[in-house]
């Protein structure tokens, strides 16, 4: 078999996890975070390409606020120790999403990130925060309208206003809980993906 040049990987399942265990949910939050780690090294090291992560959707505002705050918590810990660890590895982070909703601490840390990356190349790991393929879509449609008013619009056009480009279309998509639906992440992109 040979290696995906991208994979899409919706991280899913970790409160039920933790569930079954008889932990909190949010334990199975700081497990995944792990289990991302694991992912984004066995990557560089079997020589794929692109790395999407699907960290928080645009519906996982309405989760308890104890869990989003818990959630955006490690997130900012995350970004203000790990990231370097990842520039030492040579891979290029970015976040795709609305950003709006984010808090400035956060998008600061992002903003940092995204800069002291943006030349590595091992790996290109999009991390999808405050996402969804529907937002994707509709972003780009309104770009489109205001920047090329008087065109008709093919898929080639299209893609390149997606938060994805200029990256590929996924090659292999991945659930980690077992279900079998892609939650409104990268509607467009995984039309012909395995998964």
């Amino acid at each position: 078999m040979s290696i995906p040049n991208h994979i899409a990987i919706i991280m899913d399942g970790n409160g039920r996890w933790a569930k079954k265990k008889n932990l909190p949910r949010v334990s199975g939050h700081v497990v995944g975070v792990k289990k991302a780690k694991e992912i984004i090294d066995s990557c560089c090291d079997n020589q794929v390409k692109y790395l999407t992560l699907f960290a928080f959707g645009r519906e996982n505002w309405r989760r308890p606020e104890e869990e989003v705050s818990f959630l955006m918590n490690l997130l900012y810990e995350q970004l203000s120790y790990e990231f370097k660890k990842l520039h030492k590895k040579k891979i290029n982070v970015r976040f795709i999403g609305d950003r709006s909703r984010i808090d400035s601490k956060i998008k600061d840390k992002i903003d940092k990130i995204e800069l002291l990356t943006k030349e590595n190349s091992k790996l290109y790991l999009s991390i999808a925060l405050d996402y969804s393929g529907s937002f994707d879509i509709i972003q780009a449609v309104n770009k489109i309208k205001q920047e090329k008013n008087d065109i008709i619009v093919n898929e080639e056009i299209f893609a390149k206003y997606l938060l994805t480009y200029p990256y590929p279309n996924p090659d292999l998509f991945i659930r980690t809980s077992g279900e079998f639906r892609l939650s409104n992440f990268m509607l467009w992109q995984l039309s012909y993906s395995e998964c």
